[in-house]
């Protein structure tokens, strides 16, 4: 389905190492990926480089510059058919990954791809900042991620409540640097910018990841309602 050498050198290239089993698991999720977008709009990304690109080392991208630990638990917030999610649990197989969306069918796919390559996750239909205030999910994940076009100040109001303190809200962005936008929500909610990584795909688009550290819990008034969020964003 996909060149497996391209997606093992390129991601070597950006510091990820994946062994036989990764690239064996990437595969099927490619085929996995184009069977249900026959039948679901899952992604316009159907071409197989492009797939290995804008998917798969775009996703693992954080990986070289996140220090994740061991059997960290991980919320991959608006997980649409998952990414960044599931290739990040691919590359690290070790990691207690939760999908959560708002859209089922995006979801059952999800659980498909686990069920075909044999890992574990937990898949969980709903929205954040209902989440975030429940508190089976608020301050229990050690990694929050989005790979979402929402501005930053909107996110970090979704994901932060999220995040243990101590632990990291990985904000996946293109080209523009929107740390400004976001620096005033992010102190609100009890986190602080720790880096932006600045990079570029093997197709020459541009990326920054910007590591947001929980270094204070956050305020029980946070999250908002979804239409204060959207309305009045910190």
């Amino acid at each position: 389905m996909i060149n497996t050498d391209f997606l093992k050198n390129e991601a070597a290239k950006m510091g990820v190492s994946l062994d036989g089993v990764a690239i064996k698991r990437f595969d099927l999720l490619a085929e996995r990926l184009v069977s249900w977008n026959s039948r679901v709009n899952l992604t316009a990304i159907t071409e197989p480089d492009d797939i290995v690109v804008k998917h798969f080392l775009d996703s693992i991208s954080p990986l070289p510059y996140a220090d994740i630990k061991e059997n960290a638990r991980l919320i991959d917030v608006g997980c649409g058919a998952g990414f960044p999610g599931l290739p990040i649990l691919i590359a690290r197989p070790d990691l207690e990954v939760t999908f959560l969306d708002s859209i089922e069918k995006k979801l059952k796919f999800i659980d498909d791809v686990l069920e075909s390559t044999s890992l574990f996750g937990e898949t969980v239909h709903g929205r954040a900042e209902v989440l975030g205030a429940d508190s089976d999910f608020r301050e229990q994940f050690d990694v929050a991620t989005t790979r979402a076009v929402a501005p930053l100040n909107v996110l970090a109001e979704y994901c932060l409540p999220l995040v243990k303190v101590g632990g990291i809200y990985i904000s996946m962005k293109g080209a523009e640097d929107e740390t400004a936008l976001g620096s005033k929500a992010i102190k609100e909610l009890g986190g602080e910018i720790e880096n932006v990584v600045s990079l570029k795909l093997a197709n020459g688009d541009s990326r920054n990841l910007i590591m947001i550290r929980k270094i204070s819990q956050t305020a029980t008034k946070y999250p908002r309602k979804t239409k204060k969020i959207a309305v009045q964003p910190l």
